[in-house]
């Protein structure tokens, strides 16, 4: 993802995520009380946002659960609990401009929520794959997901022949015309990263903690039929026209694999 806050940023260029936390924050703070009632109101409460990225998104999220927590507390009498948020994303990811905004995210929160105690909150970065361990065991009460897990670990395997060269050529995704074996690679893949994903977070998340993962799906059994294979139809066209102006005739061709589940 493109850091800062440029026009061409993820900061700004990140509505449609945004979108799909709002159609399931009802889920969202259904698992909180959850988490809350469950784990017998913590006095110390982890949440975890993986696949955080940049933008705006992220803290406002943030902020919508510590609230959520604050508001549980408060209903049955109880002190907020103090809050440890872990952010997580790739090494890329540009943390630097959520940092910048901690300022005004902690004053929000003091003047808005019913936590007044500065003390009561602790963030930090924790760059790496959400494929492996990432935090102390049992640290975790909530942890957030949201348009991050379609992403896979690593290219499968299969997705190029016995010779080296590429089995789904002419497209850079699962078209109409993929061979067969280029879906079971894909596939494959998932299911092997997202059994490590729980397995890890299992070993993570407190007894009773929750999890609202956000990922992108389809309504039929269909693998084509992704709800937004326009967007990697034009990407594939736009790479055609520009390997066709290619003229030279010992030119290198890169063809290019998305670790998209």
């Amino acid at each position: 993802m493109k850091g800062g806050i440029g026009n061409n940023s993820y900061a700004n260029n990140s509505h449609l995520q945004r979108k799909a936390s709002d159609m399931v924050k009802h889920i969202t703070m259904e698992a909180i009380e959850k988490v809350y009632l469950s784990t017998g109101a913590p006095t110390s409460f982890g949440i975890a946002d993986l696949g955080c990225s940049s933008g705006p998104n992220t803290l406002s999220i943030i902020k919508e659960i510590i609230q959520a927590v604050q508001s549980l507390s408060s209903d049955h009498l109880r002190q907020s609990p103090e809050f440890r948020v872990y952010l997580n994303d790739l090494p890329t990811n540009d943390f630097n401009s959520i940092f910048k905004a901690l300022p005004d995210f902690c004053r929000e929160l003091q003047n808005e929520g019913e936590n007044q105690n500065p003390s009561g909150f602790f963030i930090g970065a924790y760059p790496g794959s959400f494929y492996k361990r990432l935090f102390p065991s049992n640290s975790l009460h909530f942890v957030h997901s949201s348009y991050s897990l379609h992403w896979l670990s690593r290219v499968p395997e299969g997705v190029r022949d016995e010779f080296g060269k590429p089995v789904n050529r002419g497209t850079i995704y699962i078209s109409e015309r993929s061979p067969k074996s280029i879906v079971e690679a894909y596939v494959n893949q998932f299911r092997r990263d997202f059994w490590e994903f729980l397995r890890k977070r299992g070993e993570e998340v407190v007894s009773g903690g929750r999890m609202v993962l956000i990922l992108l799906g389809r309504d039929g059994a269909d693998h084509v039929d992704r709800g937004n294979s326009f967007m990697w139809h034009l990407l594939a066209r736009a790479f055609a026209i520009l390997v066709s102006q290619v003229t030279k005739p010992n030119a290198q061709i890169f063809i290019l694999f998305f670790k998209w589940g």
